[in-house]
């Protein structure tokens, strides 16, 4: 039996290889294809295409890929409706799989959405599409079930990969002398994964570890970078700044530089996830390009009132956010300085976020598998 499936980027790509894993531990007779990323091929994926080739995002951006994206679309769908697999997972990517999965299903063939697309935040009225489009939404969130279940869309809450994934008790002392930090003080900063982040956001975070340096000397900065080309960037950007002796840069091992820290500070996405299951406190900002901004704003497209997935998991908001043009160095390095002050409230926030993690981590690449063999066989 085969199964296809269309990753969009590295986080999809992970998913992916989770998702294949586990259902080759339920069917070793499984064969697997489609857009795949490193991960995804390793577990055994045949790929067409890396999924890579859909890393675009935004509202204007991507307009210059609709060509290449509308060709690689109707090349899966001739193929696949040729020769159909038993069902076709698209795994996030929700502007690239809609349109596949609605013209997949068109001709007989189950699918299902793994990650649900935000439309509780943006865009709502996607959730016409989706049902048309798709059997099944695997949901990470738990609100987002209870949200399809009142659209009457079949879905399933399997909980997030990160949850079950996360190690367990990463303090912070063994972590400092292994990457052989030692200041009393720790921020880890994230600038972002895309290079349109960095280079939004990277001057920003300088600019304000350079304040957080002048209120609170002794503080150290650790920034894992993920691709040479942004390690290049944000370190002409800190050396701009004159902070790049108080940093330590890390190869990737995003983990391992916020479970370091005292402070998180970063690009909202999701590495805020991961640095509330790690138990850390967080501050986060975005910037996204003007126009992109304007448009949202002008038509009121995001719905809900934090942009941060730890705000809109938790009773009462923990992430002090700041978007757009106030994301400024004077009111990061303020909001990191205020948490760094209060060990009573980084305690309590790193109590609630403890809450956070035994709500997710629910076995999703076992659940997620059960769902897309429970639809190849219906």
């Amino acid at each position: 039996m085969r199964i296809g499936l269309v990753a969009g980027e590295s986080s999809g790509d992970q998913l992916g290889a989770g998702l294949i894993y586990a259902l080759k531990a339920a069917n070793p007779g499984l064969e697997f294809e489609g857009v795949a990323g490193a991960a995804m091929q390793q577990a055994g994926c045949v790929a067409f295409e890396d999924s890579e080739a859909l890393a675009v995002m935004g509202l204007i951006e991507p307009l210059k890929e609709i060509p290449r994206l509308i060709r690689l679309r109707r090349g899966l769908i001739k193929r696949w409706t040729a020769d159909p697999p038993a069902v076709f997972v698209g795994i996030d990517a929700p502007d690239f799989n809609l349109g596949l999965e609605a013209s997949l299903k068109k001709s007989g063939i189950p699918t299902i959405q793994y990650v649900s697309p935000t439309v509780w935040a943006w865009r709502p009225g996607r959730i016409h599409k989706i049902a048309k489009a798709v059997d099944r939404v695997l949901c990470l969130l738990p609100f987002e079930k209870e949200f399809y279940d009142r659209h009457g869309v079949a879905a399933d809450f399997v909980g997030h990969p990160l949850a079950d994934n996360i190690p367990l008790g990463l303090t912070r002392e063994p972590v400092r002398e292994r990457l052989r930090i030692d200041s009393a003080r720790v921020v880890a900063v994230l600038p972002g994964s895309r290079k349109n982040e960095v280079l939004r956001l990277g001057p920003v975070f300088a600019a304000a570890s350079r304040e957080l340096r002048e209120r609170a000397p002794g503080t150290s900065f650790v920034a894992p970078m993920a691709s040479a080309e942004l390690r290049r960037i944000f370190e002409d950007q800190l050396e701009e700044a004159g902070v790049a002796a108080d940093y330590r840069l890390l190869d990737r091992d995003a983990q391992s530089a916020m479970a370091a820290s005292d402070v998180v500070l970063l690009a909202s996405g999701t590495a805020a996830l991961e640095a509330a299951l790690l138990g850390r406190p967080i501050v986060a900002a975005y910037r996204l390009a003007p126009l992109t901004y304007a448009i949202a704003r002008s038509f009121k497209l995001l719905k809900v009132g934090h942009f941060t997935l730890p705000n809109l998991l938790t009773e009462e908001p923990l992430v002090p956010e700041f978007l757009q043009n106030d994301a400024t160095a004077e009111a990061l390095s303020a909001a990191v300085f205020e948490l760094l002050q209060d060990p009573q409230r980084r305690t309590f926030i790193e109590r609630e976020f403890a809450k956070l993690r035994e709500q997710l981590a629910r076995g999703a690449d076992r659940r997620a598998a059960t769902a897309v063999l429970d639809l190849a066989a219906s």
